[in-house]
């Protein structure tokens, strides 16, 4: 593929995205309504880094739920680019180009999915609105882009899902429960919209402190297993009046919340 754009908005990644480490996001994305709904199944991996690693997971993962997801990694980068094109050559479904915010796509098409991981963490909190806004202006009418963080080995990550019109929708916290000591951990890998709002009076601080104590109260279930535990705690918090989402995920580690339920004050 031709490169489409020769002023990439935005700066570059760290680019130290390793294997596996998205595959709580990718997992997510690739059982989302939107996936199955749309005529075009192309998802956009913004800010991919320094390998073809993390767009041929997340192409692998949509393929088992959506055989004709195709995936068009982004970085500003040109030396990643070239990179991931020699990685990926002979792939099919999988393509690479110069890009940033403006998203770039080769002729009308507009994806249905814009992935942009550890993209916006290197940004100040102010620079967040416009970013989503130049980024959801490349959607589907019914895409979503999804946006937020994670741990350097994918055990901790938390993302935002915005749709076409730029207002987010939903937070997600997604942990590995096998050992986890305290929910609260994830606090550290808030998405950038919320990493600075976690202190006392804003609704993400509410939200964490409310899931961590929740996992302490089920600890009397611990026994039956983590999982068991964590579904014990994601009732309570819905019967404390917490608008969650998705809730069949919650066997997972996952737990989705309504945006207006944690967004800043």
């Amino acid at each position: 593929m031709a490169d489409v754009t020769s002023s990439p908005v935005g700066r570059p990644t760290r680019g130290t995205t390793g294997t596996n480490r998205l595959r709580r996001i990718d997992r997510w994305i690739a059982r989302h309504p939107v996936l199955r709904r749309v005529e075009d199944p192309l998802v956009i991996d913004l800010g991919f880094g320094a390998s073809a690693v993390t767009p041929l997971e997340l192409l692998a993962r949509l393929r088992s739920q959506r055989p004709d997801a195709e995936v068009l990694g982004l970085e500003i980068d040109p030396e990643r680019v070239a990179r991931a094109r020699e990685q990926s050559a002979g792939i099919e479904g999988v393509s690479f180009a110069r890009g940033g915010f403006e998203v770039p796509v080769p002729g009308a098409r507009r994806p249905a999915v814009i992935r942009a991981l550890n993209v916006l963490r290197q940004y100040d909190e102010s620079d967040v609105a416009a970013a989503w806004a130049l980024m959801c202006a490349r959607l589907q009418p019914d895409g979503i882009l999804v946006e937020g963080t994670c741990d350097e080995i994918g055990r901790v990550a938390t993302w935002i899902e915005v749709g076409a019109d730029a207002v987010p929708r939903s937070l997600t916290i997604s942990l590995r429960l096998a050992e986890l000591d305290s929910p609260a951990i994830a606090a550290e890998r808030l998405p950038k919209a919320l990493i600075h709002r976690n202190v006392a009076g804003e609704r993400v601080h509410e939200f964490v402190a409310s899931l961590d104590r929740e996992w302490t109260r089920a600890a009397a279930v611990a026994p039956f297993g983590p999982a068991h535990r964590w579904r014990t705690a994601m009732h309570a918090l819905a019967d404390a009046g917490w608008p969650l989402r998705r809730r069949e995920r919650w066997r997972l580690g996952e737990v989705e919340v309504a945006w207006d339920a944690v967004e800043p004050r």
